[in-house]
């Protein structure tokens, strides 16, 4: 018999989170619930269970160094390895973000989850997942992030965001670095663009659901070893930097 698949979803009280644990979790994993709203967190973990997944709560707030050591021994404590990250926890500042009258403390509170939180997390988890035999680390996107698209004529990417973008493009930067100094492990390391998603982030002015915006990080999540890594996805495959 295999061992039981491990994961951690950061940010999964709710929303696009919160699917990506539901549909890891229908696959038989145990699904580590990160959030740092204990309220939030457990309702999830208990609907997550009602429905029959082997959810845990794992208190984690990715801003805060004390939270994400805790959050790295329980996962230790609990499996002694972690097979998959996803590192979902994302914020937008506040708006709007034309980069002249840009809020600097919304743009930085955007950076410490969307950049610094995910490299404190993958750092600190880093160790648990070179015990794995199969150890994937998804990171959460954004079509906005790509510079690409965002200078080519006639792409669409809504309103200017001086703030969020710029955090998904720096997003997509670090995780190339990631990716060329773990190039002798068997980690593999891709991001995911889940589109424009109706969740809290976003207002609820999406227009695909939760569990469509979760779908491509959960592909990348359950890759072969001989799948990808160091590349951006969407649901029609990859997209450029």
């Amino acid at each position: 018999m295999s061992e039981q698949t491990i994961a951690l979803v950061t940010g999964a009280n709710q929303g696009i989170g919160y699917a990506i644990a539901a549909g890891l979790g229908a696959l038989g994993w145990s699904v580590g619930v990160g959030d740092r709203n204990p309220e939030r967190r457990r309702d999830a973990v208990a609907q997550l269970r009602a429905d029959g997944v082997d959810a845990f709560l794992v208190p984690l707030d990715v801003t805060d160094d004390n939270s994400v050591a805790a959050a790295a021994r329980q996962i230790d404590d609990r499996a002694g390895r972690l097979d998959v990250l996803v590192n979902n926890a994302g914020a937008t500042g506040a708006w709007p973000q034309n980069p002249s009258t840009l809020d600097l403390a919304g743009a930085r509170a955007a950076v410490e989850t969307n950049v610094f939180g995910l490299i404190r997390v993958t750092n600190a988890m880093l160790p648990l997942l070179r015990r794995s035999a199969h150890p994937r680390i998804v990171n959460q996107s954004s079509h906005v992030g790509s510079l690409t698209l965002q200078t080519t004529p006639g792409v669409e990417l809504g309103e200017i965001s001086g703030a969020y973008a710029p955090t998904k493009t720096y997003l997509n930067a670090v995780t190339i670095q990631y990716v060329k100094e773990l190039a002798d492990s068997n980690i593999l390391i891709n991001n995911a663009c889940p589109g424009y998603v109706t969740t809290a982030l976003t207002g609820f002015q999406g227009f695909r659901t939760p569990e469509q915006g979760a779908a491509i990080a959960i592909k990348l999540a359950t890759l072969p070893d001989d799948g990808p890594t160091g590349q951006l996805f969407d649901d029609d495959g990859i997209v450029p930097w």
